[in-house]
């Protein structure tokens, strides 16, 4: 199968022919995709089309040697040593784009590949960058093993065990004849069916017909290479072009801790990171070609490309995340813990200074873009503007935080209609139309993506003095967890985030049922003093916030009163609404 609107020509390299696909102005920058085992290139198509489309850089695909449309060696064995296979590359580079370097990029062993080529002293000057998507140096793997063995921890050990675990189809792979046997025969038959259903991996046109085949001669990739790079690796493997590490936190055959060391042999490196499974090229395309457009981009022009900084910088730099109520307190912290790792904020409030200064702030904060928008979140029509505004301006939302809210007390009696429509637009219908709006899009671009919806402990905590507000958040609460249930399979996480007594300015602006102008100021202040005297920080729950999504926490409870409430709705529901009945001072 040819990729579409690609433009197909064969280049020679030793024994063998390539078939190598061009897509994209041949003047533009040059991205060559270098796809894994047991793929052919189409497992690159869609990132290719992204690339070459809108990206607008000059993109090749090619077969490697046995695999595809390309020949295979004769005979097989040792026709596929890295050796042979950095001749292929460079045979590939100098036909596509003499004189000018190619920004590589490698998927599975098409990145163990890459690895080779830019770190081999004659491919210096050839690659300006190297993104490795799944697929380890074989060299620093082998120095992973031997660091590991030579001071054996607990910890250690652990992680030796554990990679040995995922590696279990290495060893198949290496025994005579199986691997060959099982792909041409049921294997070979089943494999789209795997792919399916254990990676969410789309079929359409993938993988080709020549998967049985292409299976069969790649396992010669492994009989060439792993044992004789694990046993002696190289001690001068550094890379000699910036390197971009993506990361997928599911991936199945690969540990993350794979990767701690790497610093020590890639001087120049950027770290990122996706809630995916091993075949992202086919999963996240989106996301996929977005990282390697904006590191060519970058590395292309001379630029560092922004990282952030903190443990969530890999996972969250570069993602686009909007955050509701963000012109102060818990939305504003939110924001900037978001930018300093990395993110693009859109800061949306009512309040358009308010929101303008956070904007300003998570620019200062490490975010590579930061914009406000004022939007009232309780009205329909003027966020269905704001999902189309942003999906135009920015693209689609990784991340969207329903933060804003408004504070309500006094008895149910003395609430009005009015107050209920006041405190529900905001608390509820703000919260809906964010999922509704945002969700689609995320669902519709299927990449997967997460909705956080900040609830409030109130929403299992009964109180004759809440009704309203703990209700609103009570719906939240349950949305959150429907919404989980629905969005699963698309790969969205949600998550409902309740904290306790925060001290943030939702005191200032609160309304009281069922008082005068003066009590209701008096009773503000009240509030403000006891907030302000437990001493809950903002920023504690925005860091509850980004380990939520990083973890895809479905209910996260935040200050100690809050968790030991959400404890006791479970094991002592009649206590707590004993405890509803006290009427409190306010």
């Amino acid at each position: 199968m040819a990729v579409a609107g690609a433009r197909e020509r064969r280049v020679r390299s030793g024994g063998v022919e390539l078939c190598v696909a061009e897509l994209g102005d041949p003047d533009r920058p040059t991205v060559v995709l270098v796809h894994g085992y047991p793929d052919s290139k189409e497992v690159w198509s869609e990132v290719a089309a992204r690339l070459a489309g809108p990206h607008r850089f000059h993109v090749v695909l090619y077969d490697v040697r046995g695999h595809g449309g390309s020949t295979a060696p004769r005979p097989l064995r040792g026709g596929f040593t890295l050796e042979r296979l950095t001749d292929d590359f460079l045979a590939v580079a100098d036909a596509v784009s003499p004189g000018r370097p190619v920004h590589l990029v490698g998927h599975d062993w098409g990145s163990v590949q890459g690895w080779e080529f830019v770190t081999v002293r004659r491919t210096a000057g050839r690659i300006a960058s190297f993104t490795s998507i799944s697929g380890p140096s074989l060299d620093h793997f082998g120095h992973w093993i031997k660091g590991r063995l030579r001071r054996p921890t607990p910890r250690r050990a652990g992680q030796l065990l554990g990679q040995g675990a995922k590696s279990w189809y290495v060893y198949l792979l290496h025994t005579p004849a199986l691997p060959e046997l099982a792909w041409r025969g049921p294997l070979g038959r089943a494999w789209p069916g795997i792919l399916r259903r254990a990676e969410k991996v789309p079929t359409d046109g993938y993988p080709t017909a020549s998967l049985p085949r292409d299976a069969a001669h790649g396992a010669w990739l492994y009989r060439d290479n792993v044992r004789p790079r694990l046993r002696r690796p190289r001690p001068d493997a550094y890379a000699h072009a910036p390197v971009q590490l993506v990361t997928p936190l599911g991936d199945a055959f690969l540990s993350e801790r794979l990767y701690d060391d790497l610093e020590e042999w890639v001087p120049r490196l950027v770290r990122r990171a996706l809630p995916a499974k091993h075949w992202v090229p086919r999963t996240r395309p989106g996301r996929v070609a977005d990282w390697i457009a904006e590191f060519a981009t970058a590395t292309g022009a001379g630029r560092p490309v922004p990282q952030g900084r903190g443990p969530y910088a890999a996972r969250f730099g570069g993602r686009l995340v909007l955050v509701t109520g963000a012109a102060a307190g818990i939305g504003r912290a939110t924001a900037l813990a978001f930018a300093e790792a990395g993110a693009r904020v859109v800061a949306v409030d009512r309040n358009a200074e308010g929101a303008a200064r956070t904007a300003e702030l998570a620019r200062r904060a490490g975010a590579p873009e930061a914009r406000a928008e004022v939007v009232d979140v309780g009205d329909e029509q003027a966020m269905e503007k704001l999902a189309a505004r942003v999906a135009a301006t920015d693209g689609v939302v990784d991340v969207l935080v329903n933060n804003a809210g408004i504070g309500f007390a006094g008895p149910f009696l003395d609430t009005t209609a009015e107050d209920w429509r006041t405190v529900l637009d905001v608390n509820l219908w703000g919260v809906l139309h964010g999922c509704r709006l945002f969700g689609r899009q995320m669902a519709e671009r299927g990449e997967g993506g997460h909705l956080v919806n900040v609830a409030s402990a109130a929403a299992y905590l009964p109180s004759r003095a809440l009704p309203a507000y703990g209700t609103s958040k009570a719906a939240v609460l349950m949305l959150s967890e429907s919404l989980r249930a629905e969005l699963a399979g698309r790969g969205i996480g949600v998550s409902a985030v309740c904290p306790g007594f925060v001290h943030t300015d939702i005191t200032s602006t609160a309304r009281f049922a069922g008082v005068d102008a003066p009590e209701e100021r008096r009773r503000r202040e009240r509030a403000r003093r006891l907030y302000g005297l437990r001493g809950y920080p903002p920023e504690k729950v925005a860091a509850a916030v980004l380990r939520a999504v990083a973890e895809d926490r479905a209910v996260v409870p935040v200050t100690p009163e809050a968790r030991a409430g959400r404890l006791l709705s479970r094991v002592a529901p009649g206590l707590l609404r004993a405890l509803a009945r006290v009427e409190p001072r306010l």
